[in-house]
């Protein structure tokens, strides 16, 4: 005798942070998270997409001992789950010799359902295409007696497989996602989101991981829309949650009552908690015990600074200001104010014996030369060898500053000021660092460690930009002033607009063409940097791949 199709139904999002590779700890997250779920009286539990495992695995996939080790951990968490919600899960699942990216419903001490994800995003930072077999499209799986439609991620980007789910007779859509942030995602998400709630007249969980992962950093911000496409709970963004949602059957199909209604970050308040985010995890998911970083009396110093003081507490921040005969009492008198205002260990380290200590021993080799360049990167490797030096003694990470405009056009040096582990602000132009820096100092953000107040002083915000590496030396000098050469880059980097259409925009010929240059020619230097937080859309990493040896120059 079958049983009635329940009128009520209670789901938990479990909106975690899981850690890659970490079987055994996400496994104990979710049993932490279940239990809770427990408490608030849960029928089922969702978690994010490939939760088990960590998002993304890339190549661990590719390694048989993985997805088998995923595989056998979910079948032994299944049997041992006992009374409680069911468990909705993502993981790396092998199956008939392939490996999927699955999502798994574990009830009654068994694994009740497998579902697979269908559409395998092979753009920008995905690649899943090279480690998963593509799925059929799926049928719901009935979880206390209701039938759910699980597409995984992607698999809502396009119309195919909730057609499938709607016609197949899903009375519910929950989607868990790995969702990567960038400026504009949460705005594309929910767009998409309500497309597909339109199309197949059913309500959407949309259950997102948070927390970072090498360059990559989720924000999290789950939701939930009922069919009528009214949003009807919103998680917040960075920070974990498990939040209860209360289902009711009705007329007209289910309807989620009103829940939690976060207010979510967004600009440059979402730019300042992603790159905070994206140090904390990176460090604190590695081991280490903290960074360390050149603090110069400059903006990108300052704010990497105030950002490792927010993600880890001033305790786990130790910056050094390294002066050489170059560097003004300006600079030195700001990396002091700075450090003071972030109540961070700073200490001050000249560098004048070690140039010259280099120096003397080039001697011989460069009779007959003329200082240029070369002496100048000798400064910045000197300080990258000071600070390497400090990390292997403390252990704490070398955390580099240079920001996306340098890194586009080369103004940086290898084994110098590019030294280091982790880049907060390598996805930010220069003039987004600008404003990071104003905001910081008007606001605390949202799980801070760091003070309120002005904590990167005005005196460093508007100084003109200068490396200190020759007599009255200043950014201008090699390059146009920021806001043209930002303009120039968001069109060539984040646009690949065509050159005319860049010059159409007041840009001189001669400029575009040099900017453009300078961009290919420093692809090398962007191979060997650290990996750095992704803010935007086309990040250098893998979201941008040119060739290194490229002729390639677009005429005009």
């Amino acid at each position: 005798m079958s049983q009635p199709a329940p009128s009520q139904l209670k789901i938990a999002l479990a909106q975690a942070n899981p850690t890659v590779g970490d079987i055994d700890g996400n496994i104990a997250k979710l049993r932490q998270m279940r239990a809770r779920a427990a408490s608030l009286g849960a029928d089922v539990v969702v978690f994010p997409e490939l939760f088990v495992t960590g998002y993304p695995p890339e190549d661990l996939v590719l390694k048989p001992a993985f997805p088998a080790a995923a595989r056998a951990s979910v079948e032994a968490l299944a049997a041992d789950l006992g009374p409680g919600p069911a468990v909705l899960t993502g993981t790396v699942w092998p199956q008939d010799g392939h490996v999927y990216n699955a999502v798994v419903l574990l009830d009654n001490g068994a694994v009740e359902a497998v579902r697979f994800k269908v559409d395998l995003p092979n753009y920008g930072v995905f690649d899943e295409k090279r480690v998963f077999m593509s799925g059929p499209l799926p049928g719901p799986v009935n979880c206390r007696g209701v039938r759910l439609g699980v597409p995984i991620c992607e698999d809502i980007w396009g119309s195919d497989v909730v057609e499938c789910l709607a016609e197949c007779g899903a009375e519910i859509l929950i989607t868990p996602n790995g969702s990567p942030f960038d400026w504009t995602k949460p705005d594309v998400r929910m767009n998409i989101a309500v497309a597909r709630v339109v199309e197949s007249g059913l309500p959407l969980v949309y259950v997102n991981q948070v927390g970072g992962q090498d360059e990559l950093v989720f924000d999290g911000a789950s939701f939930v829309l009922n069919a009528d496409k009214s949003p009807v709970v919103q998680l917040p963004a960075w920070e974990e949650k498990l939040a209860l949602t209360e289902w009711r059957r009705g007329n007209n199909g289910w309807l989620c009552a009103t829940g939690e209604r976060a207010a979510i970050e967004h600009g440059d308040a979402a730019a300042y908690q992603a790159c905070m985010l994206g140090v904390r995890d990176y460090v604190d998911k590695n081991g280490f015990p903290g960074v360390i970083l050149g603090l110069s009396g400059g903006v990108d110093s300052a704010l990497v600074a105030a950002i490792s003081v927010d993600a880890l507490g001033p305790a786990r921040v130790r910056a050094v200001m390294m002066p050489y005969r170059y560097t003004s009492e300006a600079s030195v008198r700001d990396a002091s104010a700075c450090a003071k205002a972030l109540g961070l260990n700073f200490q001050t380290l000249p560098i004048e014996e070690a140039v010259a200590g280099i120096t003397r021993s080039l001697a011989s080799a460069l009779v007959g030369t003329q200082p240029d360049t070369t002496e100048e990167n000798i400064q910045a490797r000197a300080r990258g060898v000071i600070l390497m030096a400090l990390s292997n003694k403390f252990g704490g990470m070398v955390i580099t500053t240079g920001n996306k405009s340098e890194m586009s056009v080369g103004y940086a040096t290898l084994y110098g000021d590019m030294n280091g582990g982790f880049n907060p602000v390598k996805d930010l132009y220069k003039m987004e660092v600008y404003r990071l820096a104003r905001w910081r100092n008007a606001h605390v953000p949202k799980g801070g460690k760091g003070p309120a107040g002005e904590v990167i002083p005005e005196a460093i915000i508007t100084k003109v930009p200068t490396a200190e590496l020759r007599p009255n030396q200043t950014d201008q000098d090699s390059l146009p002033p920021y806001a043209v050469l930002d303009d120039i880059l968001a069109c060539l980097v984040e646009k690949e607009m065509p050159l005319a259409d860049i010059v159409a925009r007041g840009h001189p010929v001669e400029t575009v063409k040099r900017i453009e240059r300078l961009l290919y020619l420093a692809e090398y230097k962007r191979r060997q940097a650290p990996p750095g937080v992704k803010i935007s859309s086309r990040n250098f990493g893998r979201d941008r791949r040119y060739p290194i040896v490229n002729k390639f120059r677009e005429p005009l």
